[in-house]
């Protein structure tokens, strides 16, 4: 055999497959021309796509090292950074202590719940806590519900976010013992006769929260206007409902977020304990665990990487700060979000991104202070992908085109579905699509788009769609 052709043969079968220089000329001139047609022009579009193996295979780059408000995208950042801290599998107890004297079935004091900074504790986390205390024989508890959320600092709100509160679940306050993503549900459902005040049901029901007002119901032909809102005290909050609902309609629910992370979880220890026979003699206090205090039950959470992907999928606000504080209470042993940002910035400033290209103030993206170029996140998502020990639990948390997440509507029968993940970025003139296109040759390529600008908001996200779809042709 000819030496040559022998070189040349082990030089195809070994050289790793990447993108022809033919594939990347036409894809380039497919997204240029889809540029230019989309009629947003170049004012505040920024798109950088790269394979991961290396930012010098460029695909397509517009205003790709400008910063940009990336909304959303941001929680790409706050993932990466998480999985660094916390490899893939590191799980977090929730416990319940005391360290009074057990007399018969009475507990002789106080009983502490304390939290780890779990953002996914909710309605069966506490059910497995409640389960495990009941093993313990205790049947009344003398004292009170002592609820330590030390972990973590008392700073609900950052300053961090936009600044205007909203009691929306999306804009929920942190705490170290936090409980059900803290927000309610409020199921509103009408009456058999017009006339009548609507059905109002609180889930889960507990002391904290008190109901306002009512909901009348009206004629087939009326119409509904639901209101639902919270005002807050220092014992729990109110919701204060009214408006009208039709005759016959279907249940509508709202979800509202609380405002003391630590009386509501508190609260509703309360109230499982006592579904399963437990009495509670004393009240729900905040506090801390008292020395010599020994477990009497534990709830372990799931791994971390099902809470980044909580975070991903639904781009839940909450889980972000909330991991971020965790971050900073690893790290400085109290969390806060200025701790954990300052570990952000230190995995950017790992991935050698020049420092004119990134600043991040908030870890959900909830602000329009985050500034990010297309180029900073392709970063990020191309260090993802080169890191099998992250890789696959990042890719995973990811919202699936046309199938789940905030993409389940989006890409639906088109040739992204299924093969585009993403994070999607949204604020009032802020329209962002960050993640991954599986080509049919199997390159995976990283992308950036993000738009800050006045344009349609569905005609932006239309344009990222075809663009993301584009890739994956």
């Amino acid at each position: 055999m000819n030496m040559l052709f022998l070189v040349l043969l082990l030089t195809f079968f070994w050289t790793p497959m990447s993108m022809g220089s033919v594939d990347k000329v036409a894809l380039k001139k497919s997204l240029q021309h889809k540029v230019e047609n989309s009629g947003l022009g170049p004012k505040g579009l920024g798109i950088y796509v790269a394979t991961a193996e290396s930012p010098s295979e460029l695909v397509f780059e517009m205003a790709g090292q400008q910063q940009l408000i990336p909304a959303s995208a941001t929680k790409i950042v706050t993932a990466a950074a998480t999985l660094k801290e916390f490899p893939p599998g590191t799980k977090f107890k929730t416990a319940l202590l005391s360290n009074a004297k057990t007399e018969g079935s009475v507990l002789k004091g106080d009983l502490v719940l304390k939290g780890s900074g779990d953002p996914g504790f909710v309605s069966e986390s506490m059910w497995f806590l409640v389960n495990a205390f009941v093993r313990t024989g205790i049947k009344t508890i003398e004292g009170n519900i002592v609820v330590d959320d030390s972990l973590f600092d008392q700073n609900r709100f950052d300053s961090s976010r936009q600044k205007e509160r909203v009691d929306r679940a999306y804009d929920a306050p942190t705490g170290a013992m936090s409980f059900n993503w803290n927000s309610v549900n409020v199921f509103v459902r009408p009456a058999s006769k017009v006339g009548e005040a609507a059905q109002v049901f609180v889930d889960p029901e507990n002391d904290y929260i008190r109901l306002k007002g009512q909901i009348k119901t009206v004629a087939k032909s009326g119409k509904t206007n639901v209101n639902v809102e919270r005002e807050d005290d220092k014992f729990g909050d109110y919701i204060v409902v009214g408006g009208t609902i039709e005759l016959g309609s279907k249940e509508i629910v709202v979800y509202k977020n609380i405002s003391r992370p630590d009386l509501w979880s508190g609260a509703n220890l309360k109230s499982f304990l006592a579904q399963r026979g437990i009495k509670l003699n004393g009240k729900v206090v905040a506090g801390k665990t008292p020395p010599g205090a020994q477990v009497l039950a534990e709830f372990e959470s799931k791994p971390i990487e099902s809470m980044i992907t909580d975070m991903n999928k639904f781009s839940n606000n909450y889980v972000a700060e909330m991991l971020t504080k965790l971050i900073a209470a690893q790290k400085k042993g109290l969390g806060s979000i200025s701790g954990g940002m300052e570990s952000l910035n230190q995995y950017m400033q790992s991935l050698k991104v020049p420092a004119d290209q990134y600043e991040i103030f908030n870890p959900s993206g909830l602000t329009r202070e985050n500034k990010m170029s297309p180029f900073a996140l392709w970063s990020v998502l191309a260090d993802m992908k080169n890191h099998f020990e992250y890789q696959p639990e990042f890719a995973v948390s990811l919202p699936i085109a046309g199938i789940d997440g905030t993409l389940k509507n989006r890409m639906k029968g088109s040739d992204g579905q299924r093969h585009v993940r993403a994070k999607t970025g949204y604020l009032t003139n802020i329209i962002s699509l960050a993640g991954y296109a599986g080509r049919k040759d199997g390159t995976v390529l990283p992308f950036v788009f993000i738009y800050n600008g006045s344009a349609d908001e569905w005609k932006v996200r239309s344009f990222f769609d075809e663009l993301a779809t584009q890739l994956v042709d």
